[in-house]
């Protein structure tokens, strides 16, 4: 008997107030709108546990096509529970990682919509990373690769 392989990391998702400002947020930062719908159903809160859910949904691309990003405003059931703002130590999803070209004029092209949690620090002659804060207090982190990580 073979044994199941996994492919590839399909999507990660972030469930939000504002799917508006989430998906500015996100296309400002490099990403592609690739559509968007609402799903509702007991057959999707079959797969949720939630029971029958109702869904709007933006799924968005990362340049190089392999990656996505599923941003989801829950219509019904409402939000139990608000992770937005905890700490990067805090349990559970921490933050979705981005390699950028330029750090410096990524986060001056985000401006307002983004706030620096701490500084830019350079790792070695390897990385220039930092985290970031947007829409809804996500948690974003940015990498530029350097020299032979290009």
């Amino acid at each position: 008997m073979t044994r199941s392989q996994l492919l590839r990391m399909d999507n990660i998702g972030i469930v939000v107030e504002s799917l508006d400002d989430a998906v500015a947020f996100f296309t400002e930062l490099g990403l592609t709108l690739e559509g968007r719908a609402t799903i509702e159903g007991e057959w999707a809160g079959r797969i949720t546990g939630l029971g029958n859910q109702r869904v709007e949904i933006a799924m968005m691309v990362t340049p190089d096509g392999h990656s996505r990003l599923e941003l989801s405003r829950f219509l019904a059931p409402p939000v139990v529970a608000d992770h937005r703002n905890a700490p990067v130590n805090a349990l559970g999803y921490l933050r979705a990682m981005f390699a950028v070209s330029d750090l410096d004029d990524t986060l001056a092209r985000l401006g307002k919509r983004a706030q620096l949690v701490g500084e830019v620090v350079q790792y070695e002659n390897a990385y220039r990373l930092c985290y970031i804060r947007g829409p809804e207090g996500i948690l974003i982190g940015l990498a530029e690769p350097l020299g032979s990580h290009r």
